[in-house]
């Protein structure tokens, strides 16, 4: 799923803001008043807000439990701080963001996180019986960066690093990140607006 996603933004990144934009004012001048339009595009917003906030505040309610100390809420105060600064950059900011750019960016982010999980797939399967072979430890980096530490603690939680991993989750990240990295820096040819917003009128 991450994959697909990774290459359909490859694909439309240059035509979305486009597209988008064309969406919106085709909802907004499907009639003369506009009224259910616009108030069906600001629920679409709200619930996408919404949920994930209550998914913020769901897993914040299950660390606060646990009693793990200051550390936890002031986290949570410095992430609700970063996320009001990013809104308001990304609101006032909008217009002149490069999406084509950004979802580069993110895209190689994704494809990261992808390998950890393809990786981290092998090492559920050993842990279930399923997979026995090739369980030697390739190269143990606990004595330059530990997942003890904080720096290998949130290498683990986003890419999904091992301070230790065997020779079967080392080839499975890199049989799946290099082909992933190929394809992804190959030419691309994107979808015009046009031909979108035609095949989307189509449908």
């Amino acid at each position: 799923i991450l994959t697909y996603m990774v290459f359909w933004m490859r694909k439309v990144s240059r035509s979305v803001k486009v597209q988008l934009e064309q969406a919106v004012d085709q909802a907004l001048n499907r009639h003369p008043s506009g009224r259910g339009q616009v108030w069906a595009l600001v629920a679409m917003v709200f619930f996408a807000v919404a949920r994930e906030g209550l998914e913020s505040v769901f897993f914040l309610l299950a660390a606060f439990q646990q009693d793990v100390g200051i550390a936890a809420p002031i986290g949570a105060l410095l992430g609700l701080a970063c996320a009001v600064v990013l809104g308001g950059l990304i609101y006032w900011g909008g217009v002149r963001l490069n999406l084509a750019r950004f979802f580069m960016w993110s895209s190689l982010f994704i494809l990261l996180v992808a390998a950890g999980l393809a990786a981290g797939a092998i090492r559920a399967f050993h842990e279930a019986g399923l997979w026995n072979s090739f369980q030697d430890v390739a190269f143990d980096l606990s004595a330059v960066l530990s997942t003890h530490s904080l720096t290998g603690t949130l290498l683990e939680g986003m890419f999904g690093y091992q301070e230790a991993p065997t020779v079967s989750e080392v080839v499975v990240y890199f049989a799946y990140l290099i082909p992933a990295l190929i394809l992804f820096f190959l030419p691309s040819h994107p979808v015009p607006a046009a031909d979108a917003a035609g095949q989307k009128s189509i449908h």
